[in-house]
């Protein structure tokens, strides 16, 4: 008996190596809580309440929330099939198309947008059958969505082809065996357990959309949504008018998020 709590002490003993992990750990959380802290502890609820009350301020909160929203679906549509293809198929040059992939993260998001706007720029022969057909890229919804999804589409395939990459290929051989279509295999095999993987990724992909401001503020300053006009006010009004924009949309943004985080989570469970 005695050697077993013993046994059991020795089995909590903290090693000194954790320890230092998670001092450097707790640097990195304050690291990213500081910032944010001081920016809620420097807005009054009055403050807040009157930038709520602001039109300008919902409508570009709404925009925001419903562009990102919007890329996400669309570019969804030829994103999921594409990670399927990375995570299954083997082809040529595919590690150079995983690379592609990659590249929005990493490029500067403000040449991001100078570079989109040379393929959707009025002169450009997609921008002009896009002001033909009603659709402007250059100042319109369209040209923010484009915006949001070059920057967050990686996001989505990546997460995506990681759940597809999971699920076990026996699985879809077996159902082949059996008769099933390949697009019966991906839609009742492939696609359900590969799920919370690709809802992570829209997630994700919807998230930072929202956040995005280089690109956007290239393509298109006006309709302005909720980042252009945080720097819009910062600029023109300084910190004090920046922040409760910010702050609300913050909110905005976290409770949406974890909302679906939450959602994502259940589906799982379920």
């Amino acid at each position: 008996m005695g050697q077993v709590k013993k046994g059991i002490r020795k089995t909590r003993t903290v090693e000194p190596l954790n320890l230092l992990f998670a001092a450097l750990g707790g640097l990195i959380l304050l690291f990213i809580i500081a910032p944010l802290a001081g920016l809620f502890l420097n807005v009054t609820p009055e403050e807040l309440a009157d930038t709520a009350r602001e039109g300008e301020v919902r409508t570009s909160i709404w925009l925001t929330l419903a562009t990102s929203m919007g890329a996400t679906l669309i570019f969804s549509i030829a994103s999921v099939p594409m990670a399927y293809l990375l995570a299954r198929k083997r082809f040529p040059l595919k590690e150079l198309v995983n690379g592609i992939i990659d590249i929005p993260v990493v490029i500067p998001h403000s040449a991001a947008g100078i570079a989109l706007l040379g393929v959707i720029s009025r002169n450009t022969p997609l921008g002009s059958l896009g002001e033909k057909t009603g659709i402007p890229f250059v100042g319109g919804y369209a040209g923010i969505m484009i915006a949001m999804a070059f920057v967050s589409v990686p996001y989505l395939v990546n997460a995506a082809r990681d759940g597809f990459s999971a699920v076990p290929v026996e699985l879809e051989k077996a159902a082949l065996n059996l008769g099933a279509s390949p697009f019966r295999v991906f839609r009742t095999i492939s696609m359900p357990l590969a799920w919370r993987s690709i809802l992570s990724g829209l997630i994700l992909m919807w998230a930072r959309g929202m956040s995005e401001f280089g690109a956007v503020l290239v393509i298109a300053y006006h309709p302005m949504i909720t980042p252009v006009l945080i720097y819009e006010r910062f600029g023109a009004f300084g910190l004090k008018y920046a922040r409760p924009v910010s702050v609300l949309f913050i909110t905005i943004c976290l409770v949406f998020f974890i909302a679906m985080r939450m959602i994502a989570r259940s589906r799982d469970d379920a």
